[in-house]
C-alpha cells in the first residue's frame, strides 16, 4: 500500500448514531509524547465519537487509541507543505462524516485548516508548545490557519499571551490547561531513597544537557545520588557523551523510550523538569498527581502548574548551579518534600483532573458547529481556574 492510501476498513462505521457529533483529530504522529498520551486520554474518556489521523507514520500509541474504538489513520507524509494532505485530509473528512476537525500543533494545522474548510466542517486547533522561533514564513501560515479556525487554543495562558504577540487574533483564543487521569495516576508519595526522575523528549527545548550538568554538581554534594531520565530523541548521542564527559556513568542513566511512566515514577523521590520552553508538562502533571514533590523552570506554563514552596520549588532555566541546589535542598528535607507532593496532588485534582479538559473541548466543539469560523463569541476566552 503506498503512502497516500488509506485503508478501507476506516471507511465506514458501522451502526453509528446519526446525531452524534464527529471530531477528527489531526496530529503530527503518534510516538510517545505528551501532546500524544494527551490523545489517547480524549480517546479513552471524551463523550462524543472521535477519530484520529497522523500525518506521518501510526507510531506507538496508535494501538493504545484503537483499543479505545477509535479509528486510527496514518498518511505516511514526508516534511515539509504538501497539498496532497490537504486533498487526502478533505476527503476523509467527508467519508468519515465530520462535523469538527481537532488540529494539534503547527504542521497539522496548515493542513487541516484548508481542509477543514473544503470540505465543510469546523475547525478547532491546539497549540501545545509556544512555537518559538518559527520563520515569517511558517508564521504566516500559522496565522492563516488561525484565521479558518473558529478556536485556536492554547494550554497554557502564558502560550496564550506568546500567540497575541505573534498576530493571532485574540477574538479566536482560549486557554484550556492539559488534564491527567487521576484514576490511573493515583496518589502513592516519594519512595524514600528512591532517584531523581526526568520524563521528557531528548531535544533541545527539554534543557536536559542543564540537568546533567546539574547532576554533576548534586553528586559532589551527595555522592549516592542517582538519576533516571526515561525519553528518547534527536539529543541522546550528545547528552551520552556528556555523562561520559562528566563521570557520571554510575549516577545518571537514560532509559530510552518507557511505556509505564506510572510504575517509574512510583520509585522516584522526587520529579525535574528542566524545559528552556514548555506548554502545559503532562509529565509534570503525572508527577504531581503520583504525590512527588517537583523541581521545574520558571519558563511557559510551569508557572501555572507549580506553586513554589508549596507545591514544589521553580529555578531559572539553563542555570545547573540553581537547579542542583534545589534538588538537594529537596533531598534533604524529606518531609517538606512528602509534603510539596500532597500538596501537588491536592492541586492536580483542583485544576488539571481529564474530565475538567474534556468538557472544556467538547463545549468548543458543540460551540464550533453552531457558528461560522469568522465569529467571536461565547464560550469563555479561559476554561481554568485562577490559582
Amino acid at each position: 500500500m503506498s503512502p497516500m492510501a488509506i485503508p478501507s476498513k476506516y471507511s465506514m462505521i458501522a451502526g453509528r448514531p446519526p446525531d452524534r457529533l464527529r471530531v477528527l483529530h489531526v496530529t503530527q504522529g503518534l510516538e510517545m509524547g505528551g501532546l500524544e498520551k494527551v490523545l489517547v486520554d480524549i480517546a479513552r474518556h471524551a463523550d462524543r465519537e472521535h477519530s484520529f489521523v497522523s500525518l506521518a507514520t501510526r507510531g506507538i500509541l496508535g494501538d493504545d487509541i484503537t483499543a479505545c474504538g477509535c479509528r486510527v489513520a496514518a498518511l505516511g507524509m514526508p516534511s515539509g507543505f504538501r497539498l496532497q494532505a490537504i486533498r487526502t485530509l478533505a476527503r476523509l473528512i467527508k467519508e468519515w462524516g465530520i462535523d469538527v476537525v481537532h488540529s494539534h500543533d503547527d504542521r497539522p494545522l496548515i493542513h487541516a485548516a484548508p481542509a477543514a474548510v473544503l470540505a465543510g466542517a469546523g475547525l478547532v486547533h491546539t497549540r501545545h508548545g509556544q512555537s518559538i522561533g518559527l520563520s515569517r514564513r511558517q508564521m504566516r501560515l500559522i496565522c492563516l490557519g488561525a484565521r479558518l479556525s473558529a478556536f485556536f487554543v492554547c494550554v497554557s495562558a502564558d502560550s496564550t499571551r506568546l500567540a497575541i504577540e505573534q498576530g493571532i487574533a485574540p477574538s479566536k483564543l482560549r486557554t484550556i490547561w492539559n488534564g491527567v487521569d487521576l484514576d490511573h495516576y493515583s496518589y502513592t508519595g516519594p519512595h524514600c531513597g528512591g532517584p531523581i526522575t526526568c520524563v521528557a523528549r531528548l531535544s533541545p527545548e527539554k534543557g536536559i544537557d542543564t540537568l546533567i550538568r546539574a547532576a554533576s554538581l548534586t553528586v559532589r554534594q551527595n555522592p549516592l545520588v542517582r538519576f533516571q531520565i526515561a525519553g528518547d530523541g534527536v539529543c541522546r548521542p550528545m547528552l551520552q557523551r556528556l555523562i561520559v564527559e562528566l563521570g557520571l556513568g554510575q549516577h545518571v542513566h537514560l532509559l530510552g523510550q518507557v511505556r509505564d511512566i506510572k510504575t517509574l515514577l512510583d520509585k522516584a523521590g522526587l520529579f525535574v523538569l528542566p524545559s528552556r520552553s514548555e506548554g502545559i508538562s503532562l509529565t509534570l502533571l503525572e508527577a504531581m498527581a503520583r504525590g512527588l514533590p517537583v523541581v521545574a523552570t520558571r519558563v511557559g506554563g510551569n508557572n501555572e502548574v507549580v506553586i513554589p514552596g508549596e507545591t514544589g520549588l521553580l529555578v531559572p532555566p539553563e542555570d545547573a548551579t540553581a537547579l542542583a541546589a534545589a534538588l538537594l535542598r529537596l533531598q534533604g528535607q524529606p518531609e517538606q518534600g512528602r509534603a510539596m507532593g500532597l500538596a501537588g496532588r491536592r492541586r492536580v485534582e483542583s485544576h488539571f483532573g481529564i474530565r475538567r479538559m474534556i468538557v472544556a473541548y467538547e463545549a468548543l466543539y458543540a460551540s464550533c458547529c453552531r457558528r461560522s469560523p469568522a465569529r467571536s463569541g461565547n464560550p469563555p476566552k479561559s476554561i481554568f481556574l485562577d490559582r
